[in-house]
């Protein structure tokens, strides 16, 4: 049978167990630390002040050498000054007068011939005009203005043909036409405006179809009157 220590106190196993947990976690510690401690490099401040150049080289401007001629020499001057015969004969040149002695013809002003051009006279529209233009077949209407409306109307329905475009589109319109009766009874300066293109191209041909006319005169001398005049093209 073992007898019990002197100094239970001071015994050393009594503890051991704790003094291992704490050895043990220290230990993990110092390892943990030793894993993620970092170093860096520190620069080299003397290295990079050394490479630098103490001073820039600075390169000399190239020298240009200008080659100028030397100064020309100064003018000689004679002493003696020689002045040269001149041998060739001057021939002098007469000026005749060009004035005839003949005394000059004076003309008369009631010999010189007067051509009177004529005068481009403004138009004058057909509802002022003082002799309206006469369609043909109204020379002995007793209301020419009514007679030429009722024939314009006449030759229209008479060359009216309905374009075939239009008629399968369906398009249909008003086309304003204005033209101008000449001083010689001719159609001229022809103008359109209307819904479409074929609608005025068919009301331009009708147009162009119009007979000549007599004139229309303003104080008896013949003037251009312009006329205006809508074609409707209607579907039914």
């Amino acid at each position: 049978m073992m007898k019990p220590k002197k100094y239970p106190q001071r015994d050393l196993n009594k503890n051991s167990g704790l003094y291992f947990v704490i050895g043990l976690i220290m230990v993990m510690v110092l390892t943990y630390v030793a894993f993620e401690w970092k170093t860096y490099d520190k620069p080299l401040y003397f290295t990079e002040a050394i490479n630098n150049p103490d001073e820039l080289p600075e390169e000399l401007p190239p020298i240009i050498t200008l080659n100028i001629p030397p100064p020309p020499p100064a003018p000689v001057i004679p002493e003696i000054i020689q002045v040269a015969e001149n041998d060739d004969p001057v021939i002098e040149t007469e000026i005749e007068s060009l004035e005839s002695d003949t005394e000059k013809e004076i003309l008369d002003v009631n010999d010189i011939a007067v051509i009177d051009d004529p005068v481009d006279l403004p138009p004058v529209p057909f509802s002022v005009i003082e002799d309206v233009p006469v369609f043909p077949g109204c020379e002995n209407a007793t209301d020419k203005r009514a007679c030429f409306q009722e024939q314009m109307n006449k030759h229209i329905r008479k060359n009216f043909k309905y374009p075939d475009i239009p008629l399968e589109m369906g398009i249909q319109g008003k086309v304003y036409m204005q033209f101008i009766i000449e001083t010689d009874g001719s159609i001229g300066h022809i103008q359109k405006r209307g819904p479409d293109k074929y609608l005025e191209a068919e009301a331009v041909r009708i147009i162009e179809l119009l007979p000549k006319m007599q004139p229309g005169k303003q104080r008896g001398t013949a003037v251009k009157v312009p006329f205006s005049i809508p074609i409707n093209f209607k579907l039914q």
